[in-house]
């Protein structure tokens, strides 16, 4: 199911990995043993199989991957290149959520809904973004380039670029 585009994709997660995480080092060590790698890379082939309208299996894959990972991830976001997904541990995001190009994602961290809309209803993010621990961003807002979300933090509303949000 995967496409040239995917393995470009892919392949830069491994180097964010790598590169970001203190624990890694190699990129031989994050894709053998780096478990939000691991949950990225099936969410990438999750959201080919949901593209290829393939939705019952691409729902059994993230069901599967959330049992086994403990993350969330709905096969209908876009993700872009070079995610760095901390560990699985905790992470939700959501059916409509959109985030772009070298975003770190740290464990615990919930792109969601905040339940009042239908429809288009989770965050959008903007390129090089920090999500740290426990940060939860909920509703159709934008978190713009260079931003970094707090630990813990609810976020209801848009973050600027390159502006700290918390709450």
């Amino acid at each position: 199911m995967l496409t040239k585009e995917d393995e470009a994709l892919v392949a830069s997660d491994v180097v964010a990995a790598a590169t970001r995480s203190p624990s890694v080092g190699t990129a031989l060590t994050a894709v053998l043993f780096h478990v939000g790698l691991h949950a990225l890379v099936c969410y990438r082939v999750g959201h080919r199989l949901w593209e290829a309208d393939r939705n019952g299996l691409a729902c059994y894959l993230q069901s599967t991957v959330s049992r086994r990972y403990s993350a969330d991830i709905h096969p209908a976001c876009r993700m872009g290149s070079g995610i760095y997904l901390c560990s699985a541990a905790g992470v939700v995001i959501g059916e409509t959520a959109v985030t772009g190009n070298d975003v770190s994602i740290l464990h615990g961290v919930t792109l969601g809904g905040s339940g009042k809309e239908l429809g288009d209803r989770h965050p959008k993010v903007g390129n090089g973004v920090i999500f740290q621990d426990g940060a939860t961003v909920l509703g159709n807002i934008s978190v713009g380039h260079g931003a970094a979300v707090t630990a813990k933090a609810i976020v209801t509303k848009p973050v600027p670029p390159f502006a700290l949000g918390s709450g």
